[in-house]
């Protein structure tokens, strides 16, 4: 066997195991396919896995690489689910993109998220309060539950004019949306749960634009609804609406959510960085916050497709090619970051990062994200910065998409 043939069967065998989610389960599974090669590519299994920073950076704002639709086969495309997720901004590009993505940008301008910054800090100290009572017993307190996701979700349901009420239905959802999006080796019950989940959105949201077109309230879906209604049809049909505005609701603090309870956990493993955050928490918590971002990838990757021949370093990827890009492990490149696998809370470029994508998609909330992770660091640090993690089994939900901890037991 020739050496390009032996390179190719470890290919394809490192994509196969990729494909069935080993890195999920060893992180350093990513450095084997990076020190290979940065964008490794089957032909047999028709994909290529993007490691590198550069490489990523490059696809990110390639003209020729779109995103992959969301599809399933014939008989999904008739789904609930199916109409929950397809009419997304996540899954277009170009016009529609462009389209969908200005009237959400509504909720993200620096007024509104600047009137936003004295209700994030008051819900922090609040549920730090509240969590620091719930933590007096033997076991502590889940501080998923406790803070990492009632503080990004109330603030989003505030900003989208929802009410609070609906809070666990939401979360719910948000799980459900998260398994559509990168769920692993799901079990029949689990997808019959996730349709039943996508039927209730569809009810829930369809009801709610009615409502708020007969009566208008403050917030984002008032504004989105009446798009709608604009123009005989308008610029957003009723499934763009109602997709969007579960990806805002989901988006809006699934990754916030996971990048808190990720902090809480990678500072109490690092008590040095932990005592630097904590020596002056509100002039270093921007940068920590990036930091963090880089070091604990709370997007692990997404998808792309090529549509036209393009070359990146050594390698030529074919029109139609899949890409699968690999967010936590081009923000552990060691071209780009000097020990890369060390949490460094000064570190002078860790705004680099890639946790928030780029080029056309680049996340839409980030700066919404960085002013919630920013303020729960500082007033964590400033409060409890002896707060402990006790000894317990850690582990993070199967995704191929989103990593986060599944629960985390805290001590204040």
């Amino acid at each position: 066997m020739t050496a390009s043939g032996t390179a190719d069967n470890r290919a394809d065998e490192l994509i196969g195991a990729y494909w069935q989610g080993a890195h999920l389960q060893d992180p350093m599974f990513l450095e084997q396919m990076r020190a290979i090669n940065p964008v490794l590519l089957s032909a047999t299994h028709g994909l290529a896995v993007l490691t590198g920073h550069a490489e990523i950076t490059a696809v990110l704002r390639h003209p020729d690489v779109r995103t992959i639709k969301f599809g399933g086969g014939e008989e999904f495309s008739h789904t609930a689910s199916y109409a929950v997720m397809n009419p997304m901004m996540l899954f277009h590009d170009g016009g529609s993109h462009t389209r969908l993505r200005s009237l959400a940008q509504r909720a993200f301008t620096p007024r509104v998220l600047e009137e936003s910054r004295e209700f994030i800090a008051a819900l922090t100290d609040d549920l730090l309060t509240g969590a620091a009572a719930a933590s007096r017993t033997a076991e502590g307190v889940d501080i998923v539950q406790a803070i990492a996701y009632p503080l990004p979700v109330t603030v989003i349901v505030r900003m989208l004019g929802l009410t609070g009420t609906d809070a666990e239905r939401f979360r719910s959802w948000s799980e459900s949306v998260a398994d559509l999006l990168g769920g692993v080796n799901l079990p029949p019950e689990r997808w019959a749960q996730i349709e039943a989940d996508a039927q209730q959105m569809r009810e829930y949201f369809r009801t709610l634009a009615d409502d708020l077109r007969a009566d208008p309230q403050p917030g984002l879906l008032s504004a989105l609804a009446a798009a709608e209604a604009e123009g005989g049809g308008g610029r957003l049909s009723s499934a763009e609406l109602l997709a969007n505005a579960v990806l805002l609701l989901v988006a809006g603090h699934e990754t916030t959510s996971n990048l808190i309870a990720g902090s809480v956990h990678a500072l109490a493993q690092h008590p040095e960085q932990r005592a630097w955050l904590a020596a002056d928490p509100a002039g270093r918590a921007a940068n920590a916050t990036e930091e963090l971002l880089r070091f604990l990838s709370p997007v692990r990757g997404s998808g792309r497709l090529t549509t036209a021949p393009l070359t990146l370093g050594d390698v030529t990827l074919p029109a139609g090619m899949h890409l699968s890009l690999s967010y936590a492990s081009d923000n552990r490149d060691p071209r780009m970051y000097a020990g890369p696998h060390t949490l460094d809370l000064s570190r002078a470029n860790a705004r680099t990062h890639l946790a928030f994508a780029g080029g056309p998609h680049y996340c839409l909330g980030a700066t919404l994200a960085r002013l919630e992770s920013t303020t729960f660091l500082t007033r964590l640090l400033t409060r409890f910065p002896d707060y402990s993690v006790p000894e317990q089994t850690v582990a993070y939900r199967p995704n191929y998409a989103l990593q986060g901890l599944e629960r985390l037991r805290v001590t204040f």
